[in-house]
């Protein structure tokens, strides 16, 4: 049986109390005190907790991203907008309650940037993408996150398929063949 880390234990802390609690108003000492860790524990693994934050939404993004050499691109989104979905109400905690540098949607478009950047190396065989890939693909994240964020604020009365089917069917044409069905 594997056994959960810090890392994972003080997450699981973070998102306990941000059912509860607006996430501007969560302390470390809330977050330690509610698994029983020391904030000693929280600094040697997190900044701050927007960095906690960043890392547990990448460690989920990479779970669905990791998926996408074993199904298409388009079961890759919709298992994203059925994330978004099952976690709704978390994640426009941390869109009405975050703010600054380290915000919640920088992090977001930066983490989606970086997992769609590598599977198009990885599909096109390259360790680095010209400036054309470079920027429809950060062009493509920056129009899908903030659609996803006016979606999880309700926006929009759509299910999560529908939203996937958005993501799919905006896809520039350029990034088509590297994401191609499988």
């Amino acid at each position: 049986m594997k056994r959960k880390t810090a890392k994972e234990l003080l997450a699981d802390s973070f998102r306990e109390l941000a059912e509860t609690k607006t996430i501007d108003k969560i302390t470390i000492k809330d977050i330690t005190d509610n698994c029983g860790y020391s904030s000693a524990t929280f600094y040697r693994q997190f900044r701050d907790k927007y960095d906690l934050i960043a890392w547990a939404y990448s460690r989920d993004l990479k779970q669905i991203m990791a998926r996408v050499d074993e199904v298409s691109w388009e079961q890759a989104l919709s298992d994203a907008a059925h994330y978004y979905g099952e976690h709704r109400e978390y994640l426009a905690n941390l869109l009405m309650h975050t703010s600054g540098y380290d915000s919640f949607l920088q992090n977001m478009m930066e983490i989606h940037n970086a997992a769609l950047s590598a599977c198009v190396r990885r599909s096109a065989g390259q360790n680095a993408l010209g400036d054309m890939l470079s920027m429809l693909i950060r062009g493509y994240v920056f129009s899908t996150v903030h659609l996803t964020c006016e979606w999880i604020l309700g926006k929009y009365a759509v299910d999560a398929e529908h939203l996937a089917e958005v993501y799919a069917r905006s896809l520039p044409a350029d990034l088509q063949p590297y994401l191609s069905e499988k």
